[in-house]
């Protein structure tokens, strides 16, 4: 489903690592085969992102094939190994990435009704024009494909053009994966809760449910969210600048 202010964007980089939480309990960390949801819209949020609204990442195309590779990382140890050790020591683990990732997403934003404070900032016009604008320059912040050392790349382009490595494939059941993280301030209820589905790619493309229809959602614990107050972290000028931007196309 395509809505009014939503945003393509090709995404592509050399590594990936969209980690399994189940992964890190020993140190090491194995990438998920394809890209969360949560990954992809902070990946958005890197781009361009106000508390006024929330990214809601629509569909997802993997269009080069699923490659990965092992590389041995040099990590630094949780907790010294006695009482009478206090020196930072290094552990050796083998984090597995993506390689030569390429993905097409198509996104929307929605207002955060639960931020009822920066309902004046509600202007579509503004914050769609500056999100495109920010897409054709690479992102307003680096853009990083799951973690820091996996840098990243943005472009605008056609969700639909190009061929994916599975567009003729049959359908392939990605088994129960991280879906992403509902923060208190988008939950409403304060408490920051972790989401789990069951993704299915068809012909190369995930469509991925939205927060709210996720089948497995889990509290952890609970938070107070941030707020913002006029001339402390809010400047109503940056907005009004914003505000230009969006009517005008200034820069």
């Amino acid at each position: 489903m395509r809505f009014k202010n939503s945003v393509e964007l090709r995404i592509w980089g050399r590594y990936a690592l969209f980690s399994e939480p189940i992964t890190r309990v020993g140190g090491e960390k194995c990438s998920y085969p394809v890209p969360t949801y949560e990954a992809l819209k902070g990946i958005l949020e890197s781009c361009y992102w106000k508390p006024t609204f929330i990214w809601y990442p629509d569909s997802v195309r993997i269009m080069n094939a699923i490659e990965t590779e092992s590389k041995g990382t040099r990590t630094l140890l949780f907790a010294p190994k006695s009482r009478n050790d206090n020196a930072v020591k290094n552990d050796l683990s083998y984090y597995t990435y993506l390689v030569n990732v390429e993905y097409r997403l198509r996104a929307h934003f929605e207002w955060n009704e639960h931020r009822p404070d920066l309902a004046g900032d509600r202007d579509e016009n503004k914050h769609f024009f500056i999100a495109r604008r920010m897409i054709e320059r690479g992102g307003r912040r680096d853009i990083y494909l799951g973690t820091r050392e996996c840098q990243g790349y943005v472009e605008p382009c056609v969700f639909d053009e190009g061929k994916s490595a599975y567009q003729e494939s049959p359908d392939m059941p990605l088994g129960l994966m991280l879906h992403g993280f509902t923060y208190p301030d988008e939950g409403g209820d304060g408490v920051l809760k972790m989401r789990l589905w069951r993704p299915v790619m068809r012909g190369g493309t995930i469509d991925f449910c939205r927060p709210e229809e996720c089948p497995v959602v889990e509290p952890i614990a609970h938070r107070s969210r941030k707020t913002f107050t006029t001339g402390r972290n809010f400047s109503p000028v940056v907005d009004e600048l914003e505000k230009e931007v969006g009517r005008d196309g200034l820069d």
